[in-house]
């Protein structure tokens, strides 16, 4: 995961300094929209390793129900997506039809790829799931930069993103091709019932990365096309502050989910998180010319003042992201009303502001109040006994 998180950023941090701030900011937009896309591709791990992990038994029907459901869920996504291309394109101001239709094919391989990490992470296959992390940064920095290098566009980048993609899927199918024992069959694994809490998983994932990618759409439609730009390439730093203490999350899920370890596994957690946040925004404040290199360097030279703002803004969404999986640990669903509460507001509030720095000041102040509200309910929940009943279905 550190290999294709440093992959990953190491593509985003070439192509901004490639394509400068104006096409970036249209890349950016682009991958803010496939991030908030793998909440799908999330679900689907979730859901398959949850399932694996509580009843090996039934490996063999889990794991072609997780398969047919993926495919499925792929195709269809891919089609919805290619449906509303055109809209994607004025939203996101790409005046790139061919761009927007793209994002509908290369959403297909992320897709896939969710579900086989899923089956191999529930049976525990370290080394196998290791290669397909693996396979979803690397191929992506290596063709991305070559064809960014090529042809630096926003397009050439995308391409290089979906070919990369593909690896981890070929991977995949490679790993998961041997013959399964049939197992014992239960109902509890049937395709509804799969559907039904990948879905449910999606959508409190959904909520979360839709509030943390929202803001580079709002910046596309209130700044200028440079500022946009110079808005994108701060959020590089976010990000990275962001997917920085992924292990956290990854080690404290587990604890998280159990009633006795959640309410300590959650605050130390948080406070773990809070250190790791504090230092890289002390990092940014105090040399920033060195964070800005980490950015895009000196093409985005007018936001070297703001790093430090938006090292803060990762810091929160991390703190974010690990209370949205504490809700999914415990099974909750009410929770997931506030973050959407939030998306709605920072739009609102988001579209009236003119500047970069005013947009900054909205979207930190409405995240951290909704870092404080879930707080509150997290730990008001996790101290009593009974875990937050989920809402009934539609």
């Amino acid at each position: 995961m550190a290999v294709m998180n440093v992959a990953t950023y190491g593509f985003t941090m070439i192509a901004a300094r490639m394509l400068g701030p104006r096409s970036y900011g249209a890349l950016a937009s682009l991958m803010a929209t496939l991030l908030v896309i793998t909440v799908l591709q999330l679900g689907l791990q979730a859901t398959a390793a949850r399932r694996i992990a509580a009843e090996p038994e039934h490996v063999a029907q889990i794991e072609k129900t997780i398969l047919g459901v993926t495919y499925r869920a792929a195709a269809a996504l891919g089609v919805l997506l290619l449906l509303v291309s055109p809209l994607l394109n004025v939203v996101l101001r790409l005046d790139s039809p061919l761009t927007a239709a793209l994002v509908s094919v290369v959403s297909i391989p992320f897709t896939i790829m969710g579900g086989q990490a899923g089956i191999l992470q529930g049976e525990r296959r370290w080394h196998a799931l290791s290669v397909l992390y693996l396979l979803s940064g690397v191929p992506r920095l290596v063709i991305g930069t070559a064809l960014v290098a090529w042809q630096p566009t926003e397009l050439a980048a995308l391409v290089g993103t979906g070919l990369g993609a593909c690896a981890p899927v070929i991977a995949g199918w490679w790993l998961l091709r041997r013959p399964r024992d049939p197992g014992v069959a239960s109902e509890e694994h049937g395709f509804r019932k799969v559907i039904r809490e990948s879905v449910l998983n999606s959508q409190v994932l959904l909520a979360f990365f839709a509030l943390s990618n929202a803001d580079i759409v709002v910046a596309r439609n209130v700044l200028a096309g440079h500022d946009a730009g110079l808005y994108a390439g701060g959020l590089i730093l976010t990000k990275a502050v962001l997917f920085l203490p992924q292990f956290v999350v990854v080690i404290a899920f587990p604890s998280m989910s159990t009633m006795s370890e959640r309410r300590r596994a959650l605050t130390g957690s948080l406070g773990l998180v809070a250190v790791l946040g504090a230092a890289t925004t002390a990092g940014a404040a105090l040399l920033p010319q060195l964070a800005l290199i980490f950015v895009g360097g000196d093409r985005y030279d007018e936001i070297t003042g703001h790093l430090w703002i938006y090292a803060i803004l990762g810091t929160v969404l991390s703190m974010l992201q690990l209370l949205v999986y504490s809700v999914l640990a415990r099974q909750g669903q009410r929770s997931v009303y506030l973050v959407w509460a939030a998306f709605a507001t920072m739009i609102g509030l988001g579209l009236t502001t003119e500047t970069l720095r005013g947009l900054l000041t909205v979207v930190i102040t409405v995240d951290a109040l909704l870092l404080v509200a879930l707080l509150a309910v997290s730990l008001h929940v996790t101290r009593s006994a009974p875990a937050e009943e989920p809402s009934p279905a539609p």
